[in-house]
């Protein structure tokens, strides 16, 4: 009992102890050594591992002659399901379903799931917490339903698309039993349609019902009941050893440019609401002193690859692509700057970097955001997730890694670490300031050539390499500018002056 330090430290003191009867000494000394020995395996961890995933995507129509039973089963049954043989006709049926529903690329079937959700368990067994910021839904989904239940009813539909909900919901808690995940939902993600939800829809009362039940710890179930009903948003305090902590989760699509309701009705109001409900969450976690995540699937700010896919031409006065369809959740986020910690976003499939900046120097602080890379190789990307380290006083992002697939079928599939952010840019940790450093020196770097603008370029399409062999990279290094400063603008006034040379 003697042998650690601090209880080697103790006998130190038994000179002292020579005062007390004979028989009393020897149990205080003990007690003093247990009680040494408790703090020190009660210690704080320096930092605590976190898994982020994004865009899973997942497509429960790989072999589509099993939609009737998956549509049958619970979604405890699911994985006996997807496992067993492919049907005779697979192949036709999914050419059949490609043609009625096109889709740009590959989606994550069962196998891929297995593969991602298996390494990342492997690479951190026992995170605090998961992430999952967004689309759990396959691509062309509603299309694909109806395609295979031409006859489905709008109810029918909808509990379906909360089944796929509720099966990754499933899957993690079987992946990280007793680990908390906290899901957002993406455009993809809705009981009617892509970028259609309507508020308090029984989409959004099923899957807070799932999302409750499987992977929510007991401490936030009831504020997930309470409020993920109305706009699929919700605020848990993050698990010890991190300390006055919360994480914030917003379903953005009510803010999206091409939001609709079930109904194919605009409805501005609805993402007023949501930014309401947002700045009061922050007001009382500032009053509380705590610190704070938000997570949300779709960015605020600029889309840089659809302004140069559209030919926006922003120097001549064209506006760029944006996001979302107002400035407001950005503006939100920088003027609770003080207290928020990190963004997390996704939507794009990217490995990306953001830096939201208040454009007056009474709104707060700048705020560190990042973009998950996705699970689904849907965009030619390679499936990804990420693993990262936090600081449990703070909440600070110290630092993260990021796995990827060598393919992109889930088949036969090995994995690597593909970069690890400390090492490839020297930065202490992921916050505003570091990010300020690093978005500085990309901004500087017009031409895009330093080490670290290459480092950025390679792995913001992972998997891939920013060269000619890949068309997308490449023009992400040709178009440099733009992307560096989409990285620190993200209204329009502020990216044109951000990209444009002064005029003499």
């Amino acid at each position: 009992m003697y042998g650690t330090p601090l209880c080697r430290g103790a006998v130190l003191i038994r000179t002292r102890l020579a005062a007390w009867p004979r028989r009393l000494a020897p149990a205080l000394l003990a007690v003093l050594c247990i009680a040494a020995t408790l703090s020190a395996q009660t210690k704080t961890p320096s930092t605590v591992p976190v898994v982020m995933l994004s865009d899973i995507h997942f497509d429960p129509f790989h072999d589509p002659a099993k939609f009737a039973q998956l549509r049958a089963e619970p979604v405890s049954r699911w994985p006996a399901v997807l496992s067993a043989p492919d049907s005779p006709t697979q192949a036709a049926d999914v050419a059949a379903l490609q043609d009625a529903c096109p889709v740009r690329g590959v989606d994550t079937p069962w196998t891929l799931l297995q593969s991602s959700l298996k390494e990342a368990h492997r690479q951190q067994p026992k995170p605090l917490f998961v992430t999952v910021s967004g689309d759990l839904t396959a691509h062309a989904f509603d299309c694909r339903v109806h395609h295979l239940a031409p006859t489905i009813s709008a109810k029918e539909y909808s509990e379906f698309a909360a089944k796929v909900a509720a099966f990754i919901a499933f899957e993690l808690r079987e992946t990280f039993p007793g680990v908390p995940v906290y899901l957002a939902l993406g455009n993809n993600d809705s009981g009617c349609s892509d970028y259609r939800e309507t508020q308090g829809s029984e989409y959004l009362k099923d899957t807070a019902r799932s999302f409750a039940g499987d992977v929510i710890d007991a401490r936030n179930r009831n504020a997930l009941l309470r409020e993920f009903s109305a706009e699929g948003d919700y605020s848990v305090v993050l698990p010890k050893p991190i300390r006055h902590a919360r994480l914030i989760v917003l379903q953005d699509i009510f803010e999206s440019k091409k939001y609709e309701s079930c109904a194919a009705k605009p409805d501005g109001a609805a993402a007023d609401v949501q930014v309401e409900w947002l700045r009061a969450q922050l007001t009382a976690a500032r009053a509380a002193h705590e610190h704070v995540w938000v997570m949300a699937h779709i960015p605020p700010g600029i889309d840089a690859y659809a302004t140069f896919s559209k030919n926006r031409d922003v120097c001549a006065g064209q506006k760029p692509e944006m996001f979302l369809n107002s400035g407001k959740l950005a503006d939100t986020l920088t003027d609770f700057g003080d207290i928020i910690k990190l963004a997390l976003f996704a939507h794009t499939h990217m490995d990306e970097m953001r830096l939201f900046q208040s454009t007056t120097e009474s709104s707060g602080n700048a705020v560190p955001g990042k973009l998950v890379p996705s699970i689904s190789p849907v965009n030619g990307n390679n499936p990804a997730f990420t693993v990262a380290r936090v600081e449990p006083g703070t909440a600070t992002l110290k630092d993260y890694s990021v796995y990827s697939a060598d393919n992109q079928t889930g088949i036969a599939t090995t994995w690597k670490e593909e970069y690890s952010y400390s090492s490839t840019y020297g930065l202490p940790d992921f916050s505003a300031k570091s990010l300020a450093t690093l978005t500085s020196e990309f901004l500087a770097d017009k031409q895009g050539s330093s080490e670290h603008s290459h480092a950025y370029q390679d792995f913001f399409y992972v998997g891939l390499r920013a060269d000619s062999s890949n068309a997308k990279a490449e023009a992400m290094r040709s178009l440099w500018p733009s992307y560096a400063c989409a990285m620190t603008e993200d209204g329009d006034a502020g990216f044109r002056a951000c990209l444009c040379p002064v005029k003499p």
